[in-house]
């Protein structure tokens, strides 16, 4: 194994090894000031830097049939052809070209923008001989050679983060070493090791986020990966010897169901790969992918750059909005601070019947909205805000007349796929695609709305029928989805998206670099919502995490406060009853949008740090958190003290900087201090919030 070449981006550094005899080549990703241990200290051979698989080749064997498809006789043929690089005073992409002599062709693409803490990386798979070949695995990335900072095979000192999610408790990291995964090489290197994990369906945060970290503990080096894909992707980790290898990208066949055939001259493009290296823990590297993001958010309307405070009237109407209940909510938040106002699901729904099964016709209900939406739209307007208003753009709810247009569904094995409540658009339609730009395109434009927020409340699963697999027809399906929204965005320029899928079931890159902001979560009035909505923070960016804030009439004082701080952690979003609240009730909300306000530009551009007791379950909730966020000018800190006995909170705050407190934020009173770098609070009382706001 050799150094084939070496580039540097930024504090990262990317290594292409290889083997000159077979031409194989690899990708390694170092911190640019570290250079690896010399190749002989660690029985590793080269791992190819595209992992593919097609229908014919020789599996790896070794005992891993049925749990990867890494390292085939598709992989092994692809050899070293060229590298090119193209350099901009904004970025520099490296293209390697690897080529199988039957005619076929791998282009990898790893793209850098200067300053930034990531990379981006993708494969374009090209079929250049005379006949048609069946691909039935193709990665987005493949990183090998982990560690090469620890001789042989790293015992005890390599650890693997993963991120669970499931409908509202998404976040929860999953630590393990890589010796309890059994992902340490056998005696002799016989055996593969493996552990694919991923999503199959149209929800890809549902189970796991698209998202895997290696620690290195015993170097301090992290390594971190996420896939950009709306529809099914898998993660692998593989070895079998002392490197540790991670790929990701599509689903492939045996875990998404997924064979894509390429015709002559036809390519193939995967979803984008964010990688990341550093000197720092599972917290560093995945908010140095999450900035990845940073980019998309500099293009969003001008407005959003400020964080607007939302109301959403769902927790408020339950599914029934109506222009007089709408009325009376404006008339309560006028003076408030209040920039977006959403009208959520419901507005179309007929009498009697529930919002979640009528979905599809978006009809303006009559009941709800004798005049029409006009009086409505204009009275948010007058009021100081921007109207926004609720599709589920995809699915059908089973009341709908849309639910019977069978020539214009989803179907899987000629029948038309069905879950207890909802149907799901052809989104490849042509018809589908122009009903939805009456409907959806057309509701926007005409009663002039500057929001929308785009729900998805079921998964298609596996995929459907309309391809050469039910996996492909789930990625054209999904594709075609995402060029719908951005037509939105094209015909409705300056439009607000808020991305939902019952909640954070889609807060993965993709859709995130798409939309404003995203639900983080359907946790509405629950207690573990700043557990939630801080675990997050490792991966999307808190400027885009909308946190519900769902106030009732029944709350005292030291609950709204809860409530209200939870939303320091993102993006805050006000609900509930707020019609009969008390001027003391007020009083604390607008205390806390006040101070939100004040700290937007630090959840803006920050960096998140992690203190409290480890939770072992989020629905009964012990200990405390705190977390504190700062940038280069200022910094705050939130702190939540939950059930069970309270003593004295101490956060050590980072060494070498300045901190002095300048506002503290609670319902009452609270025993905080700032003594040099170490920041003391005493709960009285369990379930109470505390924010601090410094000046740095």
């Amino acid at each position: 194994m050799e150094r084939l070449k070496s580039y540097c981006l930024g504090d990262m550094k990317a290594d292409y090894v290889w083997e000159p005899e077979s031409k194989n080549v690899g990708l390694w990703l170092l911190p640019s000031d570290m250079e690896p241990l010399a190749f002989e200290k660690k029985r590793q051979s080269i791992d190819c830097m595209v992992q593919v698989k097609l229908v014919g080749d020789i599996y790896v064997g070794d005992y891993s049939g049925g749990f990867t498809l890494r390292q085939s006789e598709s992989s092994r043929r692809l050899q070293y052809n060229s590298q090119s690089v193209a350099e901009n005073e904004k970025e520099i992409e490296i293209h390697t070209l690897l080529c199988d002599a039957r005619g076929y062709e791998a282009e990898h693409v790893l793209k850098w923008v200067k300053q930034s803490k990531s990379v981006e990386c993708y494969t374009i798979y090209k079929n250049r001989s005379d006949k048609q070949i069946t691909l039935e695995m193709l990665s987005s990335f493949s990183l090998s050679g982990l560690t090469p900072f620890v001789e042989g095979d790293a015992y005890g000192c390599l650890q693997v983060h993963r991120i669970r999610s499931c409908w509202s408790m998404e976040g929860q990291v999953d630590t393990q070493p890589v010796e309890q995964m059994q992902l340490e090489p056998s005696w002799c290197t016989h055996g593969i090791r493996a552990e694919r994990f991923g999503q199959a369906g149209s929800m890809p945060v549902n189970h796991f986020f698209p998202f895997v970290a290696v620690e290195d503990t015993k170097s301090g080096v992290t390594w971190g990966a996420q896939v950009a894909h709306n529809s099914s992707w898998q993660i692998e980790l593989f070895r079998q010897d002392d490197g540790l290898a991670i790929s990701g990208g599509l689903a492939d066949r045996e875990l998404g169901h997924w064979l894509k055939n390429l015709a002559p001259g036809e390519s193939l493009m995967t979803p984008v790969g964010i990688l990341s290296v550093c000197r720092g823990g599972l917290d560093l590297v995945s908010q140095r992918m999450t900035h990845a993001l940073d980019r998309a958010m500099e293009k969003l309307p001008a407005p959003e750059q400020e964080l607007p405070v939302i109301f959403n009237e769902y927790c408020t109407t339950w599914g029934c909005p109506s222009h007089e209940n709408i009325a009376d909510i404006l008339n309560s938040l006028k003076g408030h601070g209040c920039s977006y106002f959403v009208i959520d699901c419901g507005w179309f729904k007929e009498k009697d019947v529930h919002w979640d099964i009528s979905m599809g016709d978006y009809n303006i209900s009559e009941d709800l909205f004798p005049e029409g939406l006009d009086k409505t739209v204009s009275a948010i307007r007058k009021a100081g805000m921007v109207p926004g208003i609720w599709f589920e753009i995809d699915n059908i709810g089973k009341a709908a007349k849309a639910y019977q247009l069978e020539e214009h569904l989803l179907k899987r094995d000629g029948v038309v796929l069905t879950t207890n409540f909802r149907r799901f658009w052809d989104m490849r339609d042509p018809w589908v695609q122009a009903y939805l730009t009456d409907k959806v395109i057309g509701t926007l434009r005409e009663y002039g709305f500057g929001y929308m927020k785009m729900d998805y409340n079921d998964s298609i699963g596996i995929g459907c029928d309309g391809a050469e697999s039910l996996g492909e027809g789930l990625r054209q399906n999904m594709d075609a989805s995402l060029a719908f929204i951005r037509k939105v965005k094209q015909e409705i320029p300056g439009i607000i998206l808020e991305n939902c899928a019952s909640g954070g079931h889609k807060l993965e890159p993709l859709m995130m670099g798409e939309c404003s902001m995203a639900s983080f979560s359907d946790a509405h009035e629950c207690e573990e919502i700043p557990v939630i909505a801080a675990a997050l923070h490792r991966v999307i960016l808190p400027r885009q995490s909308q946190i519900w804030a769902v106030i009732r009439q029944t709350d005292s004082l030291k609950r709204i406060a809860y409530s209200c701080i939870n939303t320091f952690l993102g993006r805050m979003c006000l609900s509930g009853d707020v019609t009969n609240l008390t001027k003391e009730q007020w009083d604390i909300i607008d205390h806390s949008i006040a101070f939100y306000k004040q700290i937007a530009p630090v959840i803006r551009d920050g960096f998140t740090t992690y203190y409290g007791t480890k939770q072992i379950s989020w629905r009964h909730l012990t200990g405390w958190q705190g977390i504190l966020r700062e940038n280069e000018q200022a910094a705050f800190a939130v702190i939540h003290s939950f059930h069970g006995k309270q003593e004295e909170i101490v956060m050590e705050l980072p060494a070498g900087k300045k901190y002095c407190i300048e506002e503290v934020f609670s319902d009452a009173p609270v025993k905080v201090s700032l003594e040099g770098n170490t920041l003391r609070y005493v709960p009285e009382e369990e379930m109470r919030a505390v924010a601090i706001r410094f000046r740095r």
